[in-house]
């Protein structure tokens, strides 16, 4: 039960569904009830597609590259840091996003699906939570489950937008974007150590 709640909780601080709300109102702005709902049907379906391709091949892509998943780990787990300290320091994600609408409003998609929902973050959880080396297929299954139901979170938080945003405004959503970019930074150093430990064999 506790890795369960681990698994949900790293991934909804990677794919921080209550920061992709605002982009969500940003995007959708103009467009009525029916529109937005088929909006955020489309956004997390193409989420759940694109996240589930890198849990099934991912791994192999790096086999291929000759990508030991030690290293790849390591080299996730700084990537993961970066992200973490941009939610913690930086604009914010909701911030950052709004800005990718200006040029871009006509296609809801982006920047909803990408990179707001599978977001870098969230390919790289999706990959290094599912190594074939250290999970069964039976725990590989388990973590996307997990995944598919953070995003199930998600499509809720979008359908409910409107009223989300009238209850925590935009800075809610940035303090609650700070807060798991904290949370998301102690999983990296994490997922860093374990690299290093897995490459030396110790």
């Amino acid at each position: 039960m506790d890795e369960f709640a681990s698994t949900f909780i790293f991934f909804f601080a990677v794919i921080d569904p209550i920061g992709t709300v605002p982009v969500f109102l940003a995007v959708t702005a103009h467009y009525d009830r029916q529109l937005k709902r088929k909006i955020a049907l489309q956004a997390t379906a193409i989420s759940a597609v694109i996240l589930l391709f890198f849990i099934v091949v991912g791994e192999l892509i790096l086999t291929a590259l000759g990508i030991p998943l030690s290293a790849f780990e390591v080299a996730g787990g700084v990537i993961l840091f970066l992200f973490s300290l941009t939610m913690i320091f930086g604009d914010g994600k909701p911030e950052e996003e709004l800005k990718l609408t200006h040029s871009s409003t006509e296609k809801a998609i982006f920047p909803l699906a990408i990179p707001s929902i599978a977001s870098p973050g969230a390919i790289l959880a999706a990959i290094m939570l599912t190594e074939k080396d250290r999970f069964h297929v039976t725990e590989q299954l388990q973590t996307a489950f997990i995944m598919l139901l953070v995003l199930v979170v998600v499509l809720i938080l979008l359908l409910c937008a409107s009223w989300i945003d009238k209850l925590i405004g935009k800075s809610g959503a940035s303090v609650i974007s700070r807060i798991m970019g904290i949370i998301l930074s102690a999983v990296a150093i994490t997922s860093i150590l374990s690299g290093i430990k897995n490459y030396y064999g110790l």
